[in-house]
């Protein structure tokens, strides 16, 4: 009954790795939806798609049965860390990232000039808050089947989350 949160810059492959992951018959949870998040102003008047933490709460209460995989990178996502088993960073090049959002078709994120310097931005200043705070890192520029056999195996050894990993508000990336 893992519970797995897999975390990462935009373009890492976390909602591909989702998609096999379900086809394989684990419930999955990608948070990109206004069903799991919505926008909120931050503290700074900048608009922030922070996770829906009524929502995000009920989930993890009342997953009973299987493996479940949640995909997302929030800047509240830290106040659940303690919730999962396994906190898995995806991360890779930010050419493979920047190739891979230029290629995809089913989200728009990345395509304009702005977007993209802000991945860039954020690769640089979040992606190592999500390291510091990850229990796991995996390299999201190995083959896509790869990358899900490391995810499924982490099924396998469900552990506590170490000691100090809530850090609230840590994150804030798409």
């Amino acid at each position: 009954m893992a519970k797995v949160l897999v975390t990462g810059m935009s373009g890492t492959g976390k909602s591909t790795a989702l998609e096999v992951l379900a086809a394989r018959g684990h419930r999955t949870v990608d948070t990109d939806t206004d069903e799991w998040s919505h926008w909120v102003t931050a503290p700074d008047g900048s608009p922030d798609w922070v996770w829906r933490e009524d929502a995000m709460a009920a989930l993890l209460d009342g997953h009973r049965e299987g493996s479940l995989f949640v995909a997302g990178c929030k800047s509240n996502q830290g106040r659940f860390y303690a919730r999962f088993d396994h906190v898995v960073l995806l991360s890779a090049p930010a050419g493979v990232m920047l190739a891979r959002i230029a290629a995809r078709t089913n989200n728009p994120f990345g395509k304009r000039p702005e977007e993209r310097e802000a991945i860039l931005s954020d690769l640089a200043l979040v992606e190592p808050l999500l390291r510091a705070t990850a229990t796991h890192e995996i390299d999201a520029s190995a083959p896509l089947d790869r990358v899900v056999r490391q995810l499924e195996a982490l099924t396998q050894r469900v552990a506590p989350v170490r000691p100090g990993m809530d850090r609230g508000n840590a994150t804030k990336a798409s």
